[in-house]
């Protein structure tokens, strides 16, 4: 006779069991072995400009002799940087107006793809990637040619729909990989529960799937702020981009002001990536 009281007590003592085992894993494993050494030189390898850049942005001197303590590039940074603070708005700009349309778009891709049987199915699904796998210098002149040839005038519109275009399959695969580990049991008792589709899409397919739609969107707002090539391409007059302002600058010799920015910019993404870890955590144990 099935008796559900033993198989609860069954899982919970399989549980511990895990977790005791992990346990010992980890006392076992604390010396430091090749492993956790590559993972330091990995960590050092990545960070180590970043921490180059911080130390930069408190140089009284311009050149790399440090020659003092000074925020003397902050304060240009505040009060003496007007077009770079234009061109980071600009920035700022397009990559959330692109990246919520891209979110949008994608999320609706990766569920009706997964879940819906329609002719060329299976051409989408292949042609979604193409931009992932492209030159982001074939992606922005066949940009540039779509768009001279429906006399579009350059700007940040048209910056807006290139980085729409190419954040989209980015979005499209973190949400599909999100939807491939749903349980469809989920589906299917909202509608014994008389849920219609749009109910079941809005309460139970969307919330379940939101930490892919939001993970998404951060990758897209972060390659839209960083994308230099197929911005250059597609922008005109007065659409000037962090990224464009910051290249152009080089010919005259990059200024400590943009580490000063750099370094803002970095401590703004932290303290926004570990209120939104947290609120990903409350929001799933609220599931």
């Amino acid at each position: 006779m099935f008796n559900p009281y033993k198989l609860f007590a069954e899982k919970i003592k399989s549980s511990e069991n895990n977790r005791h085992a992990k346990r010992q894993w980890k006392k076992h494993n604390r010396h430091f072995g090749f492993s956790n050494t590559m993972l330091l030189l990995a960590l050092v390898f990545l960070f180590m400009p970043l921490l180059v850049i911080i130390f930069y942005s408190f140089n009284e001197s311009k050149d790399t002799t440090f020659t003092g303590f000074s925020f003397v590039w902050y304060e240009k940074l505040v009060f003496e940087s007007k077009p770079l603070w234009q061109a980071l708005w600009n920035s700022l700009v397009v990559a959330v107006t692109s990246s919520l349309v891209a979110t949008i778009l994608g999320s609706m891709a990766a569920i009706g793809i997964k879940w819906y049987k329609f002719r060329g199915k299976n051409y989408i699904q292949a042609v979604s990637f193409l931009p992932m796998v492209l030159p982001e210098v074939i992606m922005g002149v066949s940009m540039l040619v779509f768009f001279n040839a429906i006399k579009l005038s350059l700007g940040l519109v048209t910056i807006f729909i290139a980085h729409t275009t190419f954040c989209l399959p980015f979005v499209y695969l973190m949400v599909s990989a999100r939807v491939d580990e749903f349980d469809y049991s989920i589906i299917e008792a909202s509608y014994d529960l008389g849920a219609n589709e749009r109910q079941t899409l809005l309460k139970v397919i969307i919330p379940a799937i939101m930490p892919g739609i939001i993970s998404g969107f951060m990758m897209s707002v972060t390659m839209s702020l960083e994308d230099y090539v197929i911005t250059a391409l597609v922008s005109g007059p007065g659409s000037t981009t962090l990224p464009i302002y910051v290249y152009s600058m080089i010919r005259f010799g990059v200024s400590p002001v943009i580490n000063s920015l750099s370094f803002v910019l970095i401590l703004v993404i932290c303290v926004f990536t570990v209120i939104l870890r947290k609120s990903l955590k409350s929001f799933a144990a609220s599931k």
